[in-house]
């Protein structure tokens, strides 16, 4: 992108366009007191004439008409573009009006020239510093995004494992493997004091679910083992578990809201 100032210098503005001074074609066609057009007729002119140099001297660009606001092209030209051009204007003006234009390139030229040189080594070494600093600062925040990250990697694996775990129960250890799992978001809610609402939870789901009154099963299935002669002691370790168990069915939607338990609370 091109940067542009303007500096007044003996009655003149000058521009800088990519590190450079330039004038524009307008206002030497004022300076000189000739028309517009048949300044921008002789830069087209020599701009057939140095083709390949062209873009060095003189550097096509527009500008709107304060008053109708439309667009009308000109030239910016460079200290060279200048000399080339003026080179046939002749007269005591003309003159006068080329060392003005000398010289304001020649102090322009100088002003860029401290611009751009270093004032002292205090100025390179504060400037070095800075940048130093700054570099760190970014290895730093650099450093705390890639810790974040490695951390929910780290989080991210172990929601996978837990969830490997919960898809993993199978029908041979549904028992065992959904004890563990009760206990585990009973711990998580805050103690093993939990384990009974949260049974009470996963048989209310079943209920809810399939329609099976586990409690009237329980019941009728302890008045048949009565009725075989089972002892009351083997009758009253009969529970809700095992009355699921008799139902493949009713034990695939059991294992299903067990585990959806499990995602439920983050295990």
């Amino acid at each position: 992108m091109r940067q542009k100032r303007g500096v007044l210098m003996s009655n003149l503005i000058l521009r800088v366009e990519n590190g450079q001074p330039v004038v524009t074609s307008r206002q030497i066609a004022g300076d000189f007191e000739k028309e517009h057009k048949h300044v921008l007729d002789g830069i087209d002119s020599l701009v057939k004439g140095v083709a390949e140099k062209s873009a060095d001297l003189f550097i096509p660009t527009e500008y709107q008409h304060e008053q109708n606001k439309q667009t009308y092209r000109e030239y910016l030209l460079t200290r060279d573009g200048f000399s080339l051009l003026v080179m046939g204007f002749t007269g005591a003006k003309a003159l006068e009006w080329k060392l003005k234009y000398i010289e304001a390139f020649n102090k322009m030229e100088q002003t860029l020239k401290e611009q751009n040189k270093p004032t002292c080594i205090e100025d390179v070494l504060i400037t070095s510093l800075q940048e130093m600093k700054d570099m760190r600062l970014q290895l730093q925040e650099t450093k705390a995004k890639v810790e974040i990250v490695e951390q929910k990697a780290i989080e991210t694996k172990e929601e996978l494992q837990g969830i490997r775990e919960v898809v993993s129960i199978n029908s041979t250890d549904w028992k065992k493997d959904t004890a563990t799992l009760i206990s585990k978001i009973a711990l998580k809610l805050g103690g093993f004091e939990h384990t009974s609402d949260l049974r009470k939870e996963s048989y209310n789901l079943l209920h809810q679910k399939t329609g099976v009154k586990l409690e009237t099963r329980l019941t009728n299935k302890r008045r048949r083992m009565a009725d075989e002669g089972v002892c009351k002691s083997k009758r009253d370790k009969l529970n809700y578990i095992d009355i699921i168990a008799e139902d493949k069915k009713e034990l695939e939607v059991y294992l299903g809201i067990v585990k959806e338990m499990a995602i439920k609370y983050g295990i």
